[in-house]
């Protein structure tokens, strides 16, 4: 009974403490849109658009793929949408629509923009119109931006040198007579290290011999590019793990091994090379059932990113997801400043802690977590139950899942839900491991799970890669 009282106490403090806090939050997010429109202006001598302000608006036509814009007080031009890469159905309404105190307060003062196609009899589109102005100057921002770190990790894609851009792939394992291959996705906020500094050396030596291990650093993180130019879409994750992964390393059949974020990514190719699967594993995967009559990007918002100052991994989502100007102070602070970062937690470890966890949090831009954050995790609400029946229904493939109890960030029921959507799905939960032990902790057991799934795969793979 006393339990029960302390339990009721705690969380009504907690509610009253977070709306206190997420309440000042808002109001400062607000003052930090002016700051940073003054130095982006200082700093790249114009204006640069975002998504808790946009421009003003009158009225907007579309005929093909290009799209009129008529401002108030000045003149008529036309934004391009032809660019392959920008697909107004990849981008997430909660880019721009957080609802809040002080959002509604604030709401008379945003204007939409309402995109129709003239040779379209159905409903017209909304589209901030922030999207329209970030389109329209994707071209012209210059890399890096002014807030973002300049060293040669995260530029060296964009040297002279660099005659295609890549995401950045670490490869290990088998080089000749290659028996099998594995493609590792990490995370949010995370790198390829995550899998590179834990698991590819405590596989066995014969895996080791017949099977090629590859950690890829997704678009926007890690040692991969960061362009500016870039809304981190889905489609263009998957594009660019084809151009990066698949076609230069000819794979055809492969397993897949992703964490968090990066589930979303390997459902997404699993749908798209059904034939080429053979076996899925999957760690803490986002995965939120959208109740009927919820709108599905705002309700997985709300999940992942809850307003909550506790527990603190909460917290740290919160104002990852519902601040954009924020969380871009924070990318100034530690992003931009990595190394300085990552050289004072070495002197206090005396290097004899691995600080790869650092470096994947630290080496990503504002505009490349925004982005993915908003477009992946939020973006995909409405696609992954069809991702998840497509798994179910036409993979023939092994599909494992892995959740750690104490995850605080994504509950147990994300995994118990893929594994009710998935009829053969092998959901396993480890006690006592949160988002990050799942993996780090216990490297040699997770090395010699994934040995055994990968011996035991079942799937019946055709040479063919799917088109």
């Amino acid at each position: 009974m006393m339990g029960s009282a302390g339990a009721t106490a705690a969380k009504v403090v907690n509610d009253v403490v977070s709306f206190l806090i997420f309440t000042a939050l808002d109001v400062l997010d607000v003052v930090l849109c002016m700051v940073y429109k003054l130095a982006d202006y200082a700093f790249e001598a114009e204006w640069r658009p975002c998504y808790c302000s946009s421009a003003g608006a009158d009225r907007i036509a579309a005929s093909g793929g290009n799209i009129l814009l008529s401002e108030r007080g000045g003149p008529s031009r036309v934004v391009c949408l032809c660019n392959s890469k920008i697909h107004l159905e990849d981008i997430s309404d909660t880019l721009f629509d957080r609802p809040s105190l002080v959002s509604e307060v604030c709401k008379s003062n945003k204007s939409r923009l309402v995109v129709q196609k003239s040779s379209s009899r159905s409903p017209p589109v909304t589209v901030n119109s922030t999207i329209v102005e970030k389109i329209g100057r994707l071209k012209s921002t210059p890399v890096p931006r002014w807030s973002d770190c300049d060293c040669a990790t995260c530029t060296s894609w964009n040297s002279p040198s660099s005659k295609e851009t890549r995401l950045f792939v670490h490869s290990d394992g088998a080089r000749e007579n290659v028996k099998e291959d594995v493609v590792f996705i990490h995370g949010f906020i995370s790198s390829s290290k995550f899998w590179t500094e834990t698991v590819f050396d405590k596989f066995s030596e014969e895996t080791k011999r017949d099977y090629r291990l590859i950690a890829v650093d997704l678009l926007g993180f890690g040692r991969s590019p960061k362009p500016t130019d870039s809304l981190y879409t889905m489609r263009e994750h998957v594009d660019m793990i084809e151009k990066s992964v698949l076609e230069p390393y000819n794979l055809k059949s492969f397993h897949i091994v992703a964490h968090s974020l990066g589930c979303i990514l390997a459902l997404a190719i699993a749908v798209k090379y059904p034939n080429s699967i053979k076996s899925l594993t999957l760690l803490a995967p986002p995965y939120f059932p959208v109740p009927k009559g919820e709108m599905g990007t705002q309700f997985v918002l709300r999940r992942v990113a809850p307003r909550r100052v506790w527990p603190l991994i909460a917290f740290g989502a919160s104002v990852a997801g519902w601040y954009e100007h924020i969380s871009r102070t924070i990318c100034l602070v530690i992003c931009k400043n990595h190394r300085v970062w990552d050289f004072i937690a070495q002197q206090i470890t005396r290097h004899r802690v691995k600080t790869f966890l650092i470096e994947g949090f630290m080496c990503h831009t504002h505009n490349a977590a925004w982005h993915t954050l908003h477009n992946i995790i939020c973006g995909s609400a409405d696609k992954i139950d069809g991702y998840l029946d497509a798994v179910n229904e036409r993979l023939t493939c092994d599909v494992n899942v892995f959740h750690g109890r104490d995850d605080e960030l994504l509950p147990v029921e994300c995994s118990e839900a893929v594994g009710s959507r998935i009829a053969r799905a092998q959901v396993k939960v480890l006690e006592k491991k949160d988002h990050i032990t799942i993996v780090v902790g216990r490297q040699k057991a997770f090395a010699r799970e994934l040995e055994e799934i990968w011996k035991n795969s079942t799937s019946t793979v055709t040479t063919n890669k799917n088109k």
